[in-house]
């Protein structure tokens, strides 16, 4: 289960403590979750936040408002957007402010791949780490999400072979980095020239406090800039770029500049439908490079490999 965070939050203030809350939830069309948080995103709808089942490919959208006056109007306006989208009616429901700032962990579990382990900081009192591995401590109550999804799965996966391969040796820059998972991630497997950026100044105060959490405070560079000013001047052996199909393709020269000779390239956030179009996009602008390829459900990555 992933949850994508766009809850207003509101209702969290101090003069709403201790009053009931009410939820909206409904189940929605999964093969449409990327279409409805364009929707939430690109036209401000406030108050509502998105969960995903990977697994058994099914998703909610969730609304916490202050009162049921609030609730019902937020419901209309959304409702007016969602045509097609929906699978059966809104379930609405009374709780507790408390209740609600708790309800996400059920949604959130520790995993791992190789020695890397992703843990909800719920569970630190519990959790035992294994000897030689490594914890990062999750807060989606900070935006900080699981890494679930499929796009991020893809990217970690590929950043812990990498660490493998180089013994935690060279540079990494996570383009886009959002709550700097991947930058974090990268630090906790030994790399010591970490940098993360993001064009949305709000993502990089998340991120400093994701390392901060995780006792990364001031070891990654977070800064801000996009995909033009955030490489210009930079190079490093692996970036990571986990950003939706159509921006990777219309920064293509920029991301293989950034590149270091010998240096790996990781993009993410591809359907696999635009799979075959973006490869061929890039094997055009750096035709001798290596590239491989995996499918995760509805999406893929794309690695290049700098041969030179």
């Amino acid at each position: 289960m992933s949850g994508r965070n766009l809850l207003a939050d509101n209702c969290s203030r101090p003069e709403f403590s201790g009053m009931q809350l009410v939820e909206i939830k409904i189940e929605v069309n999964a093969a449409t979750i990327d279409s409805l948080e364009t929707i939430l995103l690109d036209l401000g709808v406030a108050g509502w936040s998105l969960l995903e089942d990977i697994i058994e490919k099914r998703a909610w959208i969730v609304g916490i408002f202050c009162d049921a006056l609030e609730a019902s109007a937020a419901w209309t306006e959304l409702s007016l957007l969602l045509a097609g989208m929906t699978v059966g009616q809104p379930m609405e429901r009374l709780l507790a402010d408390e209740d609600w700032k708790n309800s996400y962990k059920i949604h959130f579990k520790a995993w791992k791949f190789g020695r890397l382990n992703w843990v909800p900081i719920w569970e630190q009192d519990i959790f035992v780490l294994p000897t030689g591995e490594e914890v990062l401590w999750l807060d989606p109550g900070m935006a900080f999400g699981t890494g679930n999804h499929e796009t991020t799965r893809l990217v970690v996966e590929r950043l812990v072979r990498f660490a493998e391969g180089n013994n935690g040796q060279g540079r990494v820059i996570d383009a886009g980095c959002g709550s700097g998972i991947l930058a974090l991630s990268a630090a906790k497997l030994g790399f010591s020239a970490v940098s993360g950026f993001d064009n949305d100044a709000e993502a990089i105060l998340v991120s400093e406090k994701n390392a901060a959490l995780n006792g990364l405070a001031g070891k990654v560079e977070f800064y801000t800039g996009d995909l033009v000013t955030g490489l210009v001047g930079r190079q490093a052996e692996l970036i990571l770029a986990n950003i939706q199909a159509d921006v990777l393709r219309a920064y293509a020269r920029q991301l293989c500049s950034a590149v270091a000779p010998s240096g790996q390239l990781v993009l993410s956030g591809i359907l696999s439908q635009e799979l075959a179009q973006v490869r061929e996009e890039f094997t055009v602008l750096v035709p001798s490079w290596r590239i491989e390829t995996r499918i995760l459900g509805e999406w893929a990555d794309l690695s290049l490999t700098r041969t030179s």
